[in-house]
């Protein structure tokens, strides 16, 4: 198992580092900007970049500072915002290839949420067409002959890149957490409904999942508002093997047991956990959910003009129309008792554990695999993806842990993948990270 790579810019750091004097906000912008000036052409992560929206927001924030006035929590790190989530001012052409996209008239919720806690929006990152598996352009930057990941292209590679250090994403299947194991970063997709829906773009309204992309735990959890300590007192998780370990390639099994190890060392009680009896019908249902809500979504614009949706989303057009109302009303009783299986798996263990990925990043033909996250987007159970090392060619590899559905967004999975994040980084012999801080 290959080490970690040397640690780079974080949220905290930056934060850090403009509380105490020693950057100003635009620094801390600029530096994000000579990134994108280096690599944005190969890596290809934004679909529109607002370079002098930015920069009068981090002047701005920079006056307050000097003024003694308050910029908030996140006041003064630059954001970006996936295609398919409104930015007001900003076109939004929902990843569609060749579209200029319609003008934002406002804010959707999770952005304005971030603007009143002084985070600097960026510009809009790619996203898959639709939010769906039709390629995108965007590169990993790892290895520009891999894929970043879908349906959340851009937000990951530009947080891996230093681009932004923290991105909005979306999720229905595994659009937040595959894209963050394949570049070597963290994503949190929260319990479904904990975080507002409002002003994006819909793929399948029970399944959708807004949720950020970070570099690190803390960062995510800076991101989403949420209390950050690490969990004290015994700790049970349960690792789901079966399912996940038949699908899995050689590396990520092998990451899969050093991190395992990392964490009994640490302390960590990991017990084997049981799958609830019909998991092996949780992909047969969530396609038929999500099929027949995008076809209801799109059907009107999908009649009008169908050249107007790439080869991948009009196939799961067609598919949603052909789901009967029988079958729809079957997959949605599916999965209220899905959700339900788990309780009693909960009361057991703290969270539970398995890859992220099927192993790292594939080729660019295919945004890769979500079949190890589509269980949770279906169940609306809360997952944080972290990384745990990288593979013999260099391509990161991620882990997965589940929580329970929580009455917040998700404070003690937060704690538990803290502490999971440090365990496996010390065991590796990784940097330190920064002390996360609190929101």
């Amino acid at each position: 198992m290959e080490l970690f790579p040397p640690f780079e810019e974080t949220i905290a750091g930056a934060l850090a580092s403009i509380r105490s004097g020693r950057r100003s906000c635009r620094e801390v912008l600029e530096s994000c900007l000579d990134r994108i000036d280096a690599r944005e052409a190969d890596v290809r992560a934004w679909a529109f970049l607002d370079r002098d929206g930015a920069r009068s927001q981090a002047d701005r924030l920079d006056a307050d500072l000097r003024a003694g006035r308050p910029i908030g929590p996140l006041g003064g790190i630059p954001i970006g915002v996936k295609d398919i989530i409104d930015v007001k001012g900003l076109p939004s052409a929902h990843g569609r290839p060749g579209w200029e996209g319609t003008i934002s008239q406002d804010d959707a919720a999770m952005v304005r949420m971030l603007r009143n806690r002084g985070a600097v929006i960026l510009g809009k990152t790619v996203s898959t067409p639709y939010a769906w598996i039709d390629p995108p352009p965007t590169r990993n930057p790892w290895d520009l002959g891999r894929t970043p990941g879908g349906s959340s292209s851009g937000s990951a590679a530009a947080v891996a890149e230093g681009m932004c250090l923290g991105a909005l994403g979306s999720q229905t299947g595994g659009s937040i957490t595959r894209p963050a194991s394949f570049c070597g970063v963290c994503g949190f997709k929260p319990a479904f409904g904990r975080m507002p829906g409002d002003g994006i773009l819909p793929l399948s309204p029970s399944l959708d999942h807004p949720g950020p992309i970070a570099r690190t735990v803390g960062d995510l959890a800076l991101m989403a508002d949420v209390p950050l300590a690490p969990k004290a007192g015994p700790t049970r998780i349960g690792r789901l093997r079966g399912f996940f370990e038949e699908r899995s390639e050689p590396a990520m099994l092998d990451a899969m047991e050093h991190a395992t190890a990392a964490l009994i060392q640490a302390g960590i009680r990991v017990v084997e956990a049981p799958l609830p009896d019909h998991f092996p019908e949780f992909a047969r249902h969530h396609f038929a959910i999500m099929s027949a809500e995008a076809a209801t979504f799109h059907r009107r614009d999908f009649e009008s003009d169908p050249a107007r949706f790439p080869t991948r989303m009009t196939a799961l057009i067609e598919a949603g129309l052909r789901v009967s109302a029988v079958e729809y009303l079957e997959a949605k009783r599916f999965q209220d008792a899905f959700r339900h299986e788990f309780d009693a798996i909960f009361n057991e263990v703290d969270a539970l554990l398995t890859p992220a990925a099927l192993g790292p990043a594939p080729t660019p033909e295919t945004t890769g695999d979500p079949a190890f996250n589509s269980p949770w987007s279906l169940a609306g159970l809360p997952t944080i993806t972290h990384p745990i090392g990288l593979d013999p060619e260099g391509l990161p590899l991620g882990l997965q842990l589940v929580g329970a559905a929580p009455p917040d967004l998700g404070a003690s999975l937060f704690g538990l993948a803290l502490r999971t994040e440090r365990a496996i980084r010390l065991a590796a012999g990784a940097p330190e990270l920064p002390p996360p801080g609190q929101t």
